[in-house]
Formats: structure tokens, sequence, C-alpha cells
């Protein structure tokens, strides 16, 4: 692993790398075939936990494959949000801002979303309390579920290095068998 190239991606994901560099990791006319991987490890280290990361799905959340096996949704904290085939949000502390007042925290008056029409939905880790994700969404929506990669594909496909545990069940949205299973216990 090229440690200059390691040094730069760290300092990318810190946000810490001048403009100019940025531009020319992006304009490199040959992209250093490693890259995704050196990113992966940059990314390991900075975790305490030792699952490893298939992919960052956002600031503080990961998808990982347990030592025991399976995939699952992680925060940088080590809480766990469950199989990455769930919307994680479900697992996670929900803060819904619906009235003018409640928007006005953190809005400007200005750009204030119709408190008639929508809500916004704040979404924190249970383990570290870090803000997870946000989505403005009309009143009663589904809590949108907004990334569900196909890993295989990616690692198989497109890294050329497929994953040991690849299988096409792990391509399928299983967010609904949660939910079943929270109506099941309301009405047993």
């Amino acid at each position: 692993m090229d440690r200059k190239m390691q040094e730069r991606i760290r300092l990318l994901v810190d946000g810490q790398l001048p403009e100019d560099q940025v531009k020319d990791l992006i304009r490199m006319p040959t992209k250093d075939p490693d890259r995704f991987w050196t990113y992966l490890h940059v990314l390991q280290e900075r975790v305490a936990w030792n699952d490893t990361i298939l992919l960052r799905i956002s600031e503080h959340l990961y998808i990982v494959r347990k030592e025991q096996g399976g995939r699952v949704v992680k925060c940088d904290c080590g809480q766990e949000f469950g199989d990455y085939r769930v919307n994680w949000k479900l697992h996670s502390m929900l803060a819904v801002r619906k009235t003018k007042e409640e928007l006005e925290e953190v809005y400007n008056a200005g750009i204030l979303p119709n408190p008639e029409h929508l809500e916004v939905r704040e979404f924190y880790c249970p383990g570290c309390y870090a803000q997870l994700g946000v989505e403005v969404a009309p009143h009663g929506y589904p809590i949108v579920f907004e990334l569900l990669p196909d890993l295989d594909s990616l690692y198989r496909d497109w890294l050329g290095r497929p994953l040991p545990d690849e299988s096409p069940d792990w391509y399928q949205d299983r967010s609904a068998t949660l939910t079943a299973a929270w109506a099941e216990e309301d009405n047993p």
C-alpha cells in the first residue's frame, strides 16, 4: 500500500486535503487500482471494532461483515443497527419536527418547510447520539430506505474480489419483515 496515497486519502476523509490536491485526485489520468482498498484500510484504522468494513454509507455508518458471519450496519461507536438489508433508520432514535416553532430551531424563517405538509425527521445513534441522517417528508410518508447496495456485484464485478459469503439472498430489501414483526407484536 502506497504510504503517500494512504496519507492523502486519510486527509481527504478528514476533510483536510487541500482543494488543489482533491482536484488532482479526481483528475488522475490513471486511477490507483488499490484506491478503494486503501480507503477501506483508512476507515478500518479509525474504528475500535474488528468487523470488516465492506462499505461506508454515511459519515458515521458502515456496512460490515461480522466475524461470526452476516452483514450489518454499524456506527463508528460500535452500535449495530441489524441486517444491512433492513433500513437502519428503523433501529435508530428518531426526533420529528412538525411545528413551525420546532422547524425554526434549525431553519431560517425564509426557507422553512411548510409544517402543514412536511415534517423533518432526524435519526440518531442510540449508542453515541451522533446524528446519522435527516429527511424531509410529507406527514405519514414511510421512512425512506436510501441505500441498499448490491455488495456482491460491487465486489465481484467492479472490484474483482468476490466476497466469501456471496449469495443471491443478500440483495433483498428485508425492511418489511421487521415492520411485519412489529405488527404481529401489536396484534397477537
